[in-house]
């Protein structure tokens, strides 16, 4: 006598390959590697040119900072009006950075990449000729476009080039890009402006992002950006990326500001020069880089996301530490380790992400919240500390900070919570 689920498998008949890839990417367990003979190692070339998309366009976005200066001066800027040249790239990542992962999931992350490098590229060469402010504040908001998509596709790219056991590893690093930019835009930029005049500074950075476009256009395998992608992700699939995204937009809201607001510290308080207040606050924000470094390293001894989390608390004594007028020792103490935390808890975001997807090829859309998020605090932090300060002092910005972080660290808590369950068996 023939058992029902016999029967039902000979009415069926055996599945043919277009099922067997159909379940494949219908495997809900958002860790389950998506080839069908994963490599025995990830390509970490390939990887290593995503992550340094990301960090030309990082360069592309703070290429203004060092060369302020001479652009208020020669275009008749005011101090406001270059404020809104240098944030308008993160302006519009906190508008459009939703629809921007619908975008890139329609037209594949390969594609995307290369298209965001090469519009940064076109638009920066724009700005070369601009002469007033509408010029430059229009092609700020085109680099900002391609920006959005490089910075949702290169996350999505590691995502699928990494093999399982190296993905958060590789997310890690490439939370560094941020910083590794606008760090090598603060060093170079100097120098290359004065010698090249803040035009040709711009040039050569429009030249290099282009050189960028070229490259991952040509390595980057094709398969990794035109793989098919599956149902579009509904409003429930997005509910725990956007709790991280909310960890996320917390996280830059009470960290980022106090690295963009050191200098007038150091100068207000402390008695700095300008020169010396420019070159201690690059120091500092570079430590974002090993804060990025060390989530890598701890998730690959198996340190569980929730354990991690904790060590957003120290961002409340360090706020302390800084802000509540002791020496400039130990205000660049706290800035520092405030610095280093930005950086841990940007890369234990990335890293998290993969563990609360539905489906891996949902991290277009998933990297479209965070990147949304990230912009959006990285945006309203900065004035929102500047009134805070300059109506009750800098050691009113100490709750301001505990307020912020500890919630971004209880959203951490959910996320590791829901990480640490058990993955739904495959169907």
């Amino acid at each position: 006598m023939i058992g029902a689920a016999r029967m039902a498998k000979i009415v069926r008949g055996n599945p043919g390959p277009r099922d067997a890839v159909r379940r494949r990417l219908m495997d809900p367990r958002p860790v389950a590697d998506i080839s069908e003979a994963p490599p025995r190692r990830s390509p970490w070339l390939t990887i290593l040119i995503v992550y340094a998309g990301g960090v030309v366009a990082a360069v592309s976005l703070g290429k203004f900072s060092s060369v302020g200066p001479d652009v208020a001066a020669q275009l008749g800027l005011s101090l406001s009006e270059l404020g809104w040249v240098i944030s308008a790239v993160v302006g519009v990542g906190a508008v459009v950075g939703l629809p921007a992962g619908y975008l890139v999931r329609r037209f594949g992350t390969e594609r995307s990449l290369v298209a965001g490098l090469a519009t940064i590229a076109l638009a920066g060469a724009a700005s070369m000729a601009a002469n007033d402010f509408a010029w430059l504040l229009i092609a700020r908001g085109v680099e900002g476009i391609g920006y959005v998509l490089v910075t949702i596709s290169c996350p999505a790219l590691i995502l699928r080039l990494a093999h399982e056991r190296d993905r958060g590893t590789a997310l890690s690093v490439w939370a560094t890009f941020v910083p590794v930019g606008l760090g090598a835009a603060t060093l170079a930029g100097g120098a290359a402006g004065s010698a090249l005049g803040w035009r040709g500074w711009v040039g050569l950075i429009a030249g290099l992002t282009l050189l960028m476009a070229v490259v991952s256009w040509v390595r980057l395998p094709r398969a990794a950006g035109a793989q098919a992608a599956g149902p579009v992700p509904r409003a429930r699939a997005l509910a725990w990326p956007g709790v991280l995204a909310g960890a996320f937009c917390l996280t830059a809201l009470v960290t980022i500001p106090v690295v963009v607001l050191l200098p007038t510290l150091l100068i207000e308080q402390y008695g700095r020069s300008a020169a010396a207040a420019g070159a201690l606050t690059s120091v500092i924000s570079l430590l974002g880089v090993a804060g990025g470094l060390a989530v890598g390293v701890l998730l690959r001894k198996g340190v569980r996301v929730g354990v991690l989390a904790l060590s957003g608390l120290l961002v409340v004594p360090a706020a302390w530490i800084l802000y509540s007028g002791g020496s400039s020792g130990e205000a660049l103490t706290g800035a520092g380790v405030i610095s280093m935390e930005n950086g841990f808890l940007g890369a234990l975001v990335f890293a998290a992400l993969p563990l609360v997807l539905e489906r891996l090829d949902h991290a277009d859309v998933g990297n479209g919240v965070i990147a949304q998020a990230g912009s959006l605090g990285s945006l309203l932090g900065p004035p929102m500390f500047g009134l805070v300060a300059g109506e009750l002092g800098y050691p009113a910005l100490i709750p301001v900070i505990a307020v912020g972080s500890l919630a971004a660290v209880g959203a951490l808590l959910l996320i590791g919570r829901r990480a640490a369950r058990p993955l739904p068996a495959a169907d």
